[in-house]
């Protein structure tokens, strides 16, 4: 970001009575994911200075380090668009969506074709490194309804345990497996079977069969969220 951690809070906006009724507000349960530690130190130290809307209750210089931890989801996730790891940003957006975190992706480029990605998957707003830290802050805070025009958006109600037992975990086979990961990335059961070069009726096959162990393993999978969820517990995601 253009801006340093010593750099002076953004302007209030509105009345002062406006301003008192934003801080009675709770604070923004705020999660930050990224891998470069400089960035993440500088970032994480400019929002607790300088932004008392929000609570930083998790740092996270991995994929599996957010999803793991026991203050994620949050209500709001500012991710980094690159990553060491190889998980794409559409399956982290929609892996925090499905939880009821609204993501905030920041990104050093600024591409059409990543843009749409991240927006499409369902970020709720895409800001580049190289734009004013106050931009940021305010993509975040309409990102979490605080801004003019928004409402808020109830807390999340689920909450994923740091890790699975592995005895909790169904068996799957390898093409279950993969058409879980596919499916979990957004696909339809269509472009499931296109992408494993299988019919139609072969995917559709390998997903029930999947939603029919989860069960069986007491964690249902009624619905697409279900199964991200599942994927990001079982560390399918990564």
């Amino acid at each position: 970001m253009t801006a340093t951690p010593s750099d002076p809070p953004p302007a209030a906006a509105g009345s002062a009575s406006a301003a008192g009724a934003r801080t009675a507000e709770p604070p923004i349960r705020l999660a930050i994911l990224d891998d470069h530690e400089i960035l993440l130190d500088s970032l994480s130290t400019w929002i607790e200075k300088n932004a008392p809307e929000f609570d930083l209750v998790l740092r996270a210089g991995s994929w599996l380090e957010l999803v793991h931890s026991d203050a994620f989801p949050t209500d709001l996730v500012i991710m980094d668009l690159q990553l060491k790891e190889s998980v794409s940003i559409g399956a982290r957006v929609r892996t925090c969506r499905a939880a009821g975190a609204k993501v905030v992706v920041l990104s050093a480029v600024d591409t059409p074709e990543d843009r749409d990605a991240a927006l499409a998957a369902g970020a709720v707003a895409y800001v580049t490194k190289s734009q004013p830290m106050a931009e940021l802050l305010g993509a975040a805070l309409s990102a979490a309804g605080r801004g003019p025009g928004r409402s808020r958006s109830a807390p999340p109600a689920w909450r994923p345990k740091p890790l699975i037992p592995e005895s909790s975990r169904p068996r799957l086979s390898d093409g279950e497996r993969q058409a879980l990961v596919l499916y979990a990335d957004g696909r339809t059961t269509s472009e499931v079977a296109r992408a494993m070069n299988v019919q139609y009726e072969t995917a559709k096959t390998y997903l029930r069969r999947v939603r029919e162990k989860y069960g069986k393993a007491g964690r249902p999978t009624s619905s697409r969220a279900d199964l991200i969820r599942r994927a990001a517990e079982d560390g399918y995601l990564t």
